[in-house]
């Protein structure tokens, strides 16, 4: 008998039950001191970074068991604090003896699985996050969202509107991003180094825009208080930040682990795919400690693989295995379309205008110089925290690209090649020298040869893209081509170049491949149509259309994103198109919301994630 709505409706008001989940349901997903040689699990994710850590929530909540492999350290749990760039510690860099940063190498010290890596190819050196929570350990917190037409032109085939409308909010809401206060701005003498680039560039006709970044400007206002430790204000960044930056592990790792659904082994390094057969996958990984020494060698299987592990890692342990005959997978774009983001790095010096001593490491404003033509730049204006007055100012400067580098994987010598030639950067060096000519010749000034070579280090890449390319190496929604059962879900599926700092654009993607392969490739309760949830973001109310051709009974739950059900109830659906109303939600926070609906019958359950405005 079908419940009455009215009598539905205020059975399931906010004041009725706000129950919390008990404490067993968090925690892993998998007892990590009982994993051995041979354990299978129902979806192994390679990475902990943007798209891995989107991927784990998402599947999580859709009640999926996942375990997580990261190569480097579990940073919160091992107590180990990051490096300061000022005096840097074994801390900083990844299994090498020396910094690796792009200027200012001074410090030697033992082998550690450090937080920045960086990996050197002919005419390129690219830099990687290493821990859990990958590249947001290490990136300077920029969260920018692409221009919509350059995004058309890069994606061609995918529903613009719909990412600018649904998925790029989504990303930076799960993020938590926000742009700098402008009293804050304006008065700190932490960002006069950002002030006076914006003002010459603008005084050279550029414009300039403020962005958002991952960093919480209340921690940061604070730290000049010196109410808090300091982080940004101290020289964290570049080798990871010890407060105040908002990593995956305060979003959505952390969410992930808090369903109880989600382990992560850290210090695991996967190294080979073999293909088993009967859709079966084993994933060769070798156990390391702090060295960079094999502790052990061991083999995990996985019906469902899930490669997050950056344009670099998950390129490479996909041509590596191929090359091996261990991966039976016919794919000719794998490891083609790889860039550099148009990376550029350059300095200045000012005749005149003092940038300041002190400089927060936060990035939180570009020169807009992009244009219809190859000509087009957007210059991050990065700082330069090194103590002492310098009259510089530092950019990472992006560009569009002309050619695209290829990934490959040498057997006999048994490394990974990046073919990137010297001619595909010689318009952005081109680009950055008209850049920083136009601002010396409106504000004076010289370019900074002190830094890098000639004062332009175009050989720095910071964003390496693609390798994997959406709707090239995989469908449109992450599934390799040529194999079944992995999916991809990181940088490597973005064609080498975006216009801006990437992450907040893999996330969107990742946001975006996900909830189709949740719903076409797992078991639900039945297709997407047949349930419809709307409206999307919701204010007051929440309208379910049941489109079922026979009498079925469901559990409705509403969930905030700790984990509190918010609504809890029973509806029985009558045959074709019964609308349930949920009402009275006005009173709910803003955020994220999951909406469990459960066939009681035969217990498949659909996920929906909604937003309340």
């Amino acid at each position: 008998m079908k419940m009455d709505r009215k009598k539905f409706l205020q059975t399931t008001s906010l004041g009725a039950t706000g129950l919390l989940f008990s404490n067993t349901l968090f925690g892993n997903a998998y007892k990590l001191d009982e994993l051995i040689d041979g354990s299978s699990f129902d979806i192994l994710i390679i990475g902990t970074g943007y798209g891995a850590s989107v991927t784990a929530l998402r599947l999580a909540q859709a009640g999926k068991k996942c375990l997580m492999l990261e190569m480097g350290l579990d940073w919160k749990s091992s107590n180990i604090p990051f490096s300061k760039m000022s005096w840097a510690t074994k801390n900083s860099t990844w299994l090498k003896n020396a910094t690796i940063a792009p200027y200012g190498n001074f410090r030697v010290f033992e082998k550690f699985t450090g937080a920045l890596d960086r990996i050197d190819f002919e005419n390129i050196k690219i830099y990687l996050g290493r821990g859990v929570g990958g590249g947001s350990l290490v990136n300077e917190g920029i969260a920018v969202t692409p221009k919509k037409e350059y995004f058309e032109n890069i994606f061609p085939d995918l529903d613009s509107n719909v990412f600018f409308t649904k998925f790029f909010p989504l990303a930076k809401k799960e993020l938590d991003t926000k742009t700098i206060p402008d009293d804050f701005y304006e008065s700190s003498e932490y960002y006069k180094f950002s002030r006076i680039a914006e003002k010459q560039a603008q005084k050279a006709g550029y414009k300039t825009t403020k962005v958002q970044s991952s960093y919480d400007f209340e921690y940061m206002q604070r730290e000049e208080a010196n109410e808090v430790p300091r982080s940004a204000l101290d020289n964290e960044v570049l080798y990871g930040n010890n407060y105040g930056k908002k990593d995956l592990t305060e979003n959505y790792l952390k969410k992930a682990l808090a369903t109880g659904k989600v382990s992560i082994l850290a210090l695991h390094e996967a190294k080979q795919i073999v293909e088993l057969g009967s859709g079966k996958y084993l994933i060769k990984v070798n156990e390391i400690n702090t060295k960079g020494q094999i502790v052990k060698s061991k083999n995990f299987m996985t019906e469902k693989l899930f490669l997050g592990a950056g344009s670099i890692g998950t390129t490479k342990l996909l041509l590596k295995s191929i090359a091996l005959n261990t991966l039976n997978c016919k794919n000719n774009y794998i490891g083609k379309l790889w860039g550099n983001n148009g990376n550029v790095m350059t300095a200045r010096n000012s005749d005149s205008e003092s940038t300041g001593a002190r400089q927060s490491t936060i990035p939180v404003a570009t020169i807009d110089g992009w244009t219809d033509n190859d000509d087009a730049i957007l210059a991050e204006i990065s700082a330069l925290p090194i103590g002492i007055e310098t009259r510089t100012s530092l950019f990472l400067v992006i560009n569009k690209l002309k050619e695209f580098g290829r990934v490959l994987y040498d057997l006999k010598a048994n490394k990974l090649l990046v073919r990137w030639k010297s001619r595909y950067s010689e318009h952005m060096v081109k680009n950055v020298k008209d850049f920083i000519g136009k601002m010396n010749d409106i504000n004076g000034g010289s370019i900074a040869t002190l830094f890098f070579n000639h004062g332009i280090g175009e050989d720095i890449c910071y964003h390496p893209l693609g390798g994997c390319v959406l709707g090239k190496a995989t469908d449109m929604y992450g599934r390799l081509k040529g194999s079944s059962g992995i999916y991809i879900t990181d940088g490597s599926l973005i064609p080498g170049t975006i216009g801006v700092s990437p992450y907040v654009t893999i996330v969107a993607i990742a946001e975006y491949c996900v909830e189709n392969i949740i719903m076409n490739d797992f078991d639900s309760i039945q297709n997407e149509d047949d349930i419809v949830v709307y409206p999307v973001p919701f204010q007051d109310h929440i309208d379910i259309n049941f489109n079922i051709k026979s009498e079925e009974t469901y559990k409705i739950t509403l969930i905030d994103h700790l984990g509190n059900q918010k609504i809890k109830a029973s509806f029985t659906v009558q045959k074709d198109n019964d609308i349930l109303t949920i009402s009275g939600l006005e009173s709910l926070k803003s955020g994220n919301y999951i909406l469990k609906i459960l066939n009681t019958k035969n217990k498949d359950e659909i996920t929906k994630h909604l937003i309340k405005e």
